[in-house]
C-alpha cells in the first residue's frame, strides 16, 4: 500500500504468514501490499487464466461493435482479452468510442482507461448485483455486450434481460484449476515453519479450486484446521460458507487494497497464534 500511515503502523502484519491464491499474473499487487504491511507472503495460485477454446463469438460481436450501445466488463482479464482481439482483428480502439461502458470496479476501470476509453458507470459496490442496480432504467431496449469469463454467475445476463436489454454474452477467457499447485499447497499446509496463518480468497473460483486442490469435501478437514480465511467480499464469503469454511476476515471495500486493510484491522486484534500442523 502506498499510504502506510493509513494502515496505522509501519508493519502491522509483522509475524503473519499469508498465502495469496490469485492467478500468477495477478498476485503482484496483493502480495506487494501485504509485504509492505510486514507480512511474510507465499504465492500459490488457486486459479489459472486461459484463453477460451474459441473466440468466434467475441470476434463476431467486435466486428459488429457499431451496433451496440453499452459494453460491460467485469474484470481486468476481460479488458485485456477484448483489446487483444481488437488488435488481432485490426479493429481500431476508436470503434468503441461511441459505447457507454460499465466497469465492475476500480481495477477494471483503470484497465479500460489505459486503453483510452471512458467509463460511464462503476457501481459503489464491486459485485454483479451492483452493476445491475447501476444500469436500471439505462438499458431497456438497448443493445448490450457483456465480456466475461466462460463460467460466471448468471446475475447480470438474467437481470439485464429482465430489464428489457438486448444482451449478447461473449467469453473472453476461462479459469481452470492449476494442477501444479496441488503438491505445493499441501506441502505448505504441512510445514510447521511455513504453515500460513491466513489464506486470501479474491473470487468464488479461488474457493472452489482450493477445495478441489486439497481434495476435501468441506472446511471441516483437519488439513486446514486453524488457518484463517480472508475474503475480498460477500460473494466470495458466501462460497466459503457453502464449503463450510470460516470467514474470518472480509473486506469492507471489495478490492485488493480493501482486503489488505481488512487484514491490518484483524491484526490489530492481536498477533496470530501459530497453529500446530494437524496429525494427518
Amino acid at each position: 500500500m502506498s499510504d502506510k500511515a493509513e494502515l496505522g503502523a509501519s508493519a502491522p502484519l509483522e509475524g503473519w504468514r499469508i498465502l495469496v491464491s490469485r492467478a500468477k499474473e495477478q498476485a503482484g499487487a496483493l502480495s506487494a501490499g501485504l509485504r509492505e504491511a510486514g507480512a511474510e507472503v507465499f504465492e500459490i495460485p488457486f486459479i489459472e487464466i486461459r484463453t477460451p477454446r474459441s473466440f468466434k463469438c467475441m470476434d463476431e460481436s467486435l466486428k459488429l461493435v457499431a451496433e451496440y450501445e453499452w459494453l460491460i466488463l467485469t474484470s481486468v482479464n476481460g479488458v485485456q482479452a477484448m483489446f487483444e482481439r481488437l488488435a488481432r482483428l485490426n479493429i481500431p480502439k476508436r470503434s468503441l468510442a461511441h459505447l457507454k461502458i460499465a466497469a465492475i470496479g476500480p481495477a477494471t476501470r483503470a484497465a479500460i482507461e489505459r486503453e483510452g476509453l471512458t467509463v460511464t458507470v462503476m457501481p459503489r459496490e464491486y459485485v454483479a448485483e451492483s452493476i445491475v442496480d447501476s444500469l436500471k432504467e439505462k438499458v431497456r431496449g438497448k443493445r448490450v455486450l457483456l465480456c466475461r469469463a466462460k463460467i460466471a454467475r448468471d446475475v447480470i445476463p438474467r437481470e439485464l434481460r429482465r430489464m428489457g436489454a438486448f444482451l449478447d454474452v461473449v467469453e473472453a477467457y476461462e479459469t481452470v484449476v492449476p494442477q501444479s499447485s496441488r503438491v505445493a499447497l499441501r506441502a505448505l499446509l504441512r510445514d510447521p515453519s511455513r504453515r500460513p496463518h491466513v489464506i486470501t480468497f479474491t473470487s468464488s473460483s479461488t474457493v472452489k479450486n482450493y477445495v478441489a486442490l486439497l481434495g476435501i469435501r468441506s472446511g471441516k478437514s483437519r488439513l486446514v484446521e486453524g488457518v484463517l480465511n480472508a475474503s475480498i467480499g460477500p460473494v466470495t464469503s458466501q462460497t466459503l460458507r457453502h464449503f463450510e469454511l470460516t470467514v474470518d476476515v472480509q473486506a469492507t471495500e471489495f478490492t485488493v487494497p480493501g482486503l489488505v486493510k481488512a487484514l491490518v484491522l484483524r491484526a490489530e486484534e492481536g498477533s496470530p497464534v501459530a497453529e500446530p500442523v494437524p496429525a494427518l
